[in-house]
């Protein structure tokens, strides 16, 4: 069988890879996307980044109804929960998006291949791939698969008892215990979100804080919050074994104080990611992956293998589907020669728990570490009358800076609506601005944004509203 010529193939569907074929194909390369599942937009689209947030709106909508209403005068009594409908909304606006997906690839005239991608050599200066029995060929190869749940030796994934976050993310009810472990983002996204639709959650962290790459001081208000809305928290906690009974899953827990026990319906495993290598064929290209896992790529993104390049969670850097796709418009651009980079000190990290976690730039603890001055100005939502006015002022803004220029270093936000606050922190970052930039932009009153305003003019003991 004669091959099908391309500049680039993409193998991977993810916001990485669909957007380098989509730049690429903008740039007048000819591309082909290979993509192992039935739908486009890779976990993100299918089982991460967009059924979370569906069922994270939802679960908060319920929370709204039945705990926080009456404070506005509102009084709504036996709300009852559907979670099929719920389940059946979040399961529509996946289908919207990996269609749209689809629609793009035809749009930019992308051709679309359904199956298990194989690297198979070299051969007359050109890459080539196998799908199925049909074989492709290309100058340039670009990986993007992304990554897996990580699977812990003695806590194997079966989809019943013991259960990753693609499986939480489609119960059929509600889990009466569900004990989560591992308190990073997805643990505790997932804790809330069945913890608002009414089961006992248990959040399991073996470190001494929750999100344990967070500004400590964002975690530990977080973790208060948590508390407070129901969810029970161990520190410090290591989960030992667990023991199926007819009472449910007895969990052995290792903790500063010794040896404890506690009985529940699920296990939820979300102690990280891993780069997904599996089945790609990377000894026929003699490609290795590091220490981590993933591949070591230059600065355009090549890896050793001539030809072969790798983004996302395929390399070093936060496993976030933003980066991805920066680094698929880079990667891009960069094969078409332009001189595109990545801007990897402001890339944003969201937690969308409620308070919402979001930060940018440098850490505290970072600044500390490499010696670096700095000063430091903090603002309380609850000194804001948009947040007062919303029923939403828990949390607050801080803002880190060089003491002699007043350059932006990092801003760390926990609160209403972080995840949409830390566009103007990015932006103000990226172009390297100062707090006075902040001090002296407008910010339109009452609002939320007014915090990172207050925030910069704190910096130097100038807050107004303080």
């Amino acid at each position: 069988m004669a091959d099908e010529n391309f500049d680039l193939i993409v193998i991977g569907a993810g916001p990485g890879g669909y957007v380098a074929a989509i730049r690429a194909a903008q740039l007048g390369f000819t591309v082909a996307i290979v993509e192992k599942r039935s739908t486009l937009g890779g976990v993100c689209l299918n089982e991460g980044c967009i059924p979370s947030k569906a069922l994270l709106e939802s679960s908060e909508q319920f929370a709204k109804v039945n705990n926080e209403l009456v404070e506005h005068g509102i009084e709504i009594l036996n709300a009852t929960l559907n979670l099929d409908k719920m389940m059946a909304r979040k399961e529509g606006i996946v289908s919207k998006l990996t269609g749209g997906i689809s629609g793009l690839m035809k749009k930019n005239k992308i051709s679309v291949f359904s199956g298990q991608a194989v690297l198979a050599g070299k051969a007359d200066e050109r890459q080539k791939v196998t799908v199925g029995d049909q074989q492709l060929a290309a100058k340039s190869v670009l990986l993007a698969t992304g990554s897996d749940a990580i699977e812990l030796p003695h806590l194997k994934f079966d989809g019943e008892t013991v259960i990753s976050a693609r499986d939480a993310l489609s119960l059929s009810e509600v889990p009466r215990r569900l004990l989560v472990v591992g308190g990073g983002v997805i643990g505790l996204e997932m804790g809330s979100v069945w913890s608002r639709l009414g089961s006992e959650v248990t959040v399991v962290e073996m470190l001494p804080q929750l999100l344990p790459l967070s500004d400590p001081q964002l975690a530990q208000m977080l973790q208060r919050s948590l508390k407070k809305q129901g969810l029970t928290i161990h520190l410090k906690t290591k989960l030992e074994k667990i023991e199926n009974t007819a009472d449910g899953i007895i969990a052995t827990l290792s903790t500063e104080k010794g040896e404890q026990q506690l009985t529940c319906d699920k296990v939820l495993v979300a102690t990280g990611r891993r780069a997904q290598t599996t089945g790609l064929g990377l000894e026929n290209v003699d490609l290795k992956t590091n220490q981590q896992g993933q591949l070591d790529v230059d600065e355009n993104y090549q890896t050793a293998a001539p030809g072969i390049y790798a983004i996302g969670d395929l390399i070093d850097g936060p496993m976030l589907a933003h980066k991805a796709s920066e680094e698929g418009v880079v990667f891009a651009e960069r094969l078409a020669g332009q001189k595109s980079a990545v801007n990897y000190g402001a890339i944003p990290s969201v937690t969308y728990t409620w308070p919402e976690v979001a930060s940018v730039g440098r850490s505290e603890a970072g600044l500390k570490r490499d010696d670096i001055p700095y000063k430091a100005g903090k603002f309380f939502f609850s000194a804001s009358g948009r947040a007062l006015a919303s029923g939403s002022s828990e949390g607050f803004v801080k803002v880190l800076a060089a003491p002699e220029t007043g350059r932006i270093l990092g801003i760390h936000i926990v609160g209403p609506h972080a995840s949409e606050l830390i566009a103007e922190a990015t932006t103000v970052l990226s172009f390297g601005g100062s707090i006075h930039d902040l001090a002296v932009t407008c910010h339109a009153h009452p609002t939320l944004a007014e915090a990172i305003k207050e925030a910069a003019l704190a910096v130097n003991g100038e807050a107004i509203h303080a």
